[in-house]
């Protein structure tokens, strides 16, 4: 244990602060606590990180999602084949470019989507992020396993064993929940490389199976729409918005690509979170979906549901295995996102810290109980409204981005503290309220042709609006101004800000010295990002400092 001088900020007077204790090393304890927690509340130090392929594991989690597979076959339904396949490629190019990013940013700076947020909304706004990002893929969480709840309640009851829906939902509720337990670097990376063959397997042996049993054609190439409804827009273009609407998949990027090695970094957001996977996850998928439904029978309106008890009835056992091991691999990544922004959002709002365990109870709960309802007529339109915050949210991450290179702010020394980052934010807050609010107004008009431009107009409104801001922008926005930073300390002493773990007076604990503070309630004993997000007393003074050192100048 090293303990270096201590040195103020510059340009500012010096002052007696207890010198920062510094490890050089992980505390066992530490590590074990956070194979559950997974640095869920902290920034992910390097030596937590994961290599490309464990990281490829965890990701290929959401590229299992049945959803994809009946969503293509949807598209497909309303704007005939060719015009979803066109719509589906220029996804991939968009998804690609935009996930390159955010994988990048992520990776570098080990911030998660609620922690980067305060950087371009202020602490309110990365707060609402959390809260947004957290129900939302409880949504995801509720349709997915509905989907096997359905499945194993089709299979058994053609074979004799009737029981009601709750109890499957129960079932798969009390076996999905719990492989979230451990984290993305102890757990997730293995349970997927796992399942990843079985669905693989599935996902082929659905087409060779439909194909032997019902025959080849090519007319699923050239498949019209199912009815000539008015879209008011080109078909292409309607795909394409369609798939604008799970851009949270980009919020997903952002908490998982921050586990990846640095020197991992090129080839993690070129192909892990690139264009490549999402040439399998969006468009392999839509086209098997499309294949599937145009040869196998189907009962019903194609849904997620019918699509599926469609093809555990054609394949039997099989199928439902191959539903079990991809559902099982995108639910647990779901439950294991939710639980953690849930985390964040009651750590910062209310100031109520409990262990992500915790918050993964209170998911499943809230989950089953969603699962009693008639989740999948009410859903889509429920996603429909948070869509136009999201698209928001991507789009003022861009422009930040774009920011940053142009100002020259490293994406590893971006100022997430809370104790150096303003309540609001008015550029990201103003821009991210405006947009949501036309995305809002078009969805709820009831217009199909208001629905279907309001990702994009929320979009560029969001991205538009923020850039405008940024040119009047002031460093109060972004910063407040106080002494006695460890960043700075530990830079001056001669040690690495990311290698240097400080101790925490509050938890005792030591963390990366990029995300420690100094608590000016206490003597300006150092204080960890966790700690310092959930104590209002730290808030108070170091708002109350701020303002000080703001009246100085």
């Amino acid at each position: 244990m090293t303990t270096p001088h201590v040195h103020t900020d510059a340009g500012q007077h010096r002052a007696d602060v207890p010198p920062l204790r510094i490890v050089h090393t992980d505390d066992p304890s530490v590590l074990a606590k956070n194979a559950a927690e997974d640095y869920s509340l902290h920034i992910v130090p390097r030596s937590w990180r994961v290599g490309k392929m464990s990281t490829a594991m965890v990701w290929t989690g959401l590229m299992s999602a049945m959803f994809f597979v009946v969503v293509g076959a949807t598209v497909a339904l309303s704007v005939g084949t060719v015009n979803s396949l066109i719509g589906i490629a220029l996804s991939v190019v968009a998804y690609g470019l935009i996930n390159q990013v955010a994988s990048k940013v992520a990776n570098e700076s080990g911030t998660s989507v609620s922690q980067f947020s305060r950087a371009m909304f202020g602490r309110v706004g990365s707060a609402f992020a959390a809260a947004l990002f957290g129900i939302t893929i409880m949504y995801y969480v509720v349709a997915e396993g509905a989907i096997v709840a359905s499945a194993l309640h089709a299979f058994f009851a053609d074979r004799g064993w009737v029981a009601p829906l709750s109890v499957w939902a129960l079932v798969v509720v009390l076996y999905q929940a719990p492989l979230a337990w451990r984290g993305v670097t102890a757990w997730l990376d293995k349970l997927n490389g796992v399942l990843l063959p079985l669905y693989i397997l599935g996902l082929i042996g659905s087409v060779v199976w439909a194909i032997v049993k019902y025959g080849y054609s090519n007319d699923w190439l050239t498949g019209p729409p199912a009815s000539a409804s008015d879209l008011g827009v080109p078909g292409w273009w309607y795909a394409f918005v369609i798939y604008m609407g799970v851009w949270v998949v980009t919020m997903m990027v952002w908490d998982f690509a921050r586990y990846g090695k640095n020197e991992d970094a090129e080839i993690n957001s070129k192909v892990i979170f690139g264009a490549p996977y999402y040439v399998v996850t969006l468009l392999v998928n839509a086209a098997v979906g499309m294949f599937l439904v145009e040869t196998i029978e189907i009962d019903g309106p194609l849904s997620e549901e019918s699509a599926i008890v469609g093809v555990v009835g054609m394949m039997g056992v099989w199928g439902l295995v191959w539903v079990l091991a991809s559902q099982t691999r995108v639910n647990a990544g779901n439950f294991y996102l939710s639980s953690t922004n849930f985390q964040n959002f009651f750590a910062r709002t209310v100031k109520w810290s409990m262990p992500r365990v915790f918050w993964l109870g209170v998911v499943a709960v809230i989950v089953y109980l969603m699962m009693l309802t008639n989740v999948l007529t009410w859903i889509n339109v429920s996603l429909q409204y948070q869509g136009a915050f999201i698209v928001g949210w991507v789009a003022i991450m861009l422009v930040h981005v774009a920011w940053m290179r142009r100002t020259g702010v490293a994406y590893n020394r971006v100022e997430i503290r809370p104790g150096r980052v303003p309540a609001v934010n008015p550029a990201g807050t103003t821009a991210w309220v405006c947009s949501a609010v036309v995305g809002v107004a078009m969805v709820a008009s009831g217009g199909n042709a208001a629905a279907v431009w309001a990702p994009p107009v929320a979009f560029v409104l969001a991205g538009a609006i923020y850039a405008v801001a940024l040119r009047f922008a002031r460093p109060t926005w972004f910063v407040m101004e106080r002494p006695h930073d460890p960043r700075i300390e530990v830079s001056e002493a001669g040690e690495d800000p990311w290698e240097a773990r400080v101790e925490c007076y509050r938890c005792g604990d030591s963390y990366v010295a990029f995300e420690m503070d100094r608590d000016p309630s206490h003597n300006h004993a150092a204080i960890c990002l966790a700690c310092a997000s959930d104590d209002p007393e730290f808030q108070r003074a170091a708002d109350h400092e701020a303002r000080l050192c703001g009246e100085r100048r």
